[in-house]
């Protein structure tokens, strides 16, 4: 057998711990097959005595992650610390100008700075492996970069983020409103203390960006993903949703149209009939269509000690039996030929949507409506009210042909000055997918 592959890794927390494990039961599969030994030679971690359930006393320990980015036993660095700046990205600059190969989990730091980082690793010979910064343990960024290399991939989408596909699935099946089900999901472990990162679409944002750059061959661009959360959805929203015959999911998706690059991260409404929306609970997805394969759905755990750590691994196996064979790109282009980012603005987008209004039950309110809509030049496909309830508040829903979004925009500025108005209104893009 060759000679083993040397390992450091910075950050020994959930994920780490779960490298550590997966390294030393599955030992002798991993070297059986990558032809080498993968052995952890140095950590570092903020706690020396916490049990991790992991032996590491033989291990060379190092109170300074950024110090063991320079460690002379390890070939790779395995950057578990998160964050998009401060120590994960010195250790990967350090790792880099070292010229050692550098596997990270750190999907904000790829969406920050990842066309850099990349620069640097191909300069020096490099490789930065990523396969766990995006959908945990679905191999999705080996999919774009290598399975999908022969077609021109016209829109990429997916449910990114489990906290929030949680939410939304126990909102829909217990008909709770969004705070309480967050506070349960607190409790339970699948959201943390301030969720703002989650819920807000931040976290889906980053990944959108990374997968982005796979599949166009163009720049990270995190500043060009318009994004929204899930705060706004009650249960009255899906309950329409559901008469509608929708889903609502929180979706990144991003596609090639005239204007450039389109990157999105909303909730939207998906067909029941469509394999994204029947994807609950923790799990994420991503779809990917190609103008030879078709639509290829992957779908799996996205986030977890067991995933994540699984893809970190893979990432390694992959180094181990590289070699000295030509490395691939890190965005599946060199870093050099990484098309400028040319985004298309939100303003651009055209589609149909959902739109839910609370409303004083009187004459006129309707005739109100249909006028803002009309002098913004939205085509009403549907209008749903339950029942009268004259003087009460009632929900109007209405659903609209495809349209452009700054007209819709427009049109919902004027309706949110009707006097009829008791709330502002709740828009939810419909996708066809």
């Amino acid at each position: 057998m060759a000679a083993p592959l040397k390992i450091a890794i910075a950050g020994l927390g959930t994920v780490g711990a779960g490298v550590l494990k997966l390294l030393t039961e599955h030992a002798d599969l991993i070297a059986e097959r990558c032809g080498h030994r993968i052995v952890v030679g140095a950590v570092s971690a903020r706690d020396r005595k916490r049990d991790r359930g992991v032996d590491i006393q033989g291990v060379r320990w190092y109170q300074d992650a950024a110090a063991l980015a320079a460690d002379p036993e390890a070939d790779v660095i395995v950057e578990l610390i998160g964050g998009a700046d401060g120590v994960a990205r010195q250790v990967c600059e350090a790792a880099l100008n070292a010229g050692k190969h550098v596997v990270t989990a750190n999907k904000a730091l790829l969406a920050h700075h990842g066309a850099t980082l990349a620069r640097l690793a191909e300069s020096k010979g490099a490789t930065l492996a990523f396969e766990a910064s995006v959908a945990g343990g679905i191999p999705i960024v080996k999919a774009l970069r290598e399975g999908l290399a022969a077609n021109r991939l016209s829109r990429v989408y997916g449910i990114l983020n489990g906290t929030c596909n949680y939410i939304l699935t126990t909102m829909r099946e217990s008909r709770r409103e969004f705070a309480e089900v967050l506070a349960e999901a607190q409790k339970l472990g699948y959201a943390e203390a301030d969720p703002s990162f989650d819920v807000d679409g931040v976290d889906a944002a980053h990944k959108l960006a990374i997968l982005t750059s796979l599949a166009f061959g163009t720049a990270v661009d995190l500043a060009g993903v318009h994004v929204e959360g899930i705060r706004h959805v009650s249960s009255l929203d899906i309950d329409y949703a559901d008469e509608l015959g929708y889903r609502i999911k929180l979706l990144g998706i991003a596609r090639r149209t005239e204007h450039g690059i389109e990157q999105r991260v909303h909730p939207c409404m998906v067909p029941k009939g469509t394999p994204i929306a029947h994807v609950e609970g923790v799990y994420n997805a991503v779809v990917a269509e190609g103008d030879y394969v078709g639509r290829v759905v992957h779908e799996g755990r996205g986030a977890g000690a067991g995933p994540t750590a699984s893809a970190v691994v893979a990432d390694l196996i992959d180094i181990a039996r590289s070699g000295s064979r030509t490395r691939l790109p890190t965005f599946a282009v060199p870093a050099a030929q990484l098309a400028p980012a040319q985004s298309s603005p939100m303003d651009r987008h055209v589609g149909a949507y959902y739109v839910r209004l609370m409303v004083l039950d009187r004459p006129g309110v309707i005739a109100d409506v249909a006028a803002a809509l009309r002098d913004e030049q939205v085509s009403m496909e549907s209008m749903l009210q339950h029942g009268r309830a004259p003087g009460e508040v009632v929900p109007v829903v209405l659903t609209s042909h495809d349209t452009g979004e700054a007209g819709m925009r427009r049109a919902l500025a004027k309706i949110a000055k009707l006097e009829a108005m008791i709330e502002p209104p709740r828009m939810i893009r419909i996708e066809p997918l």
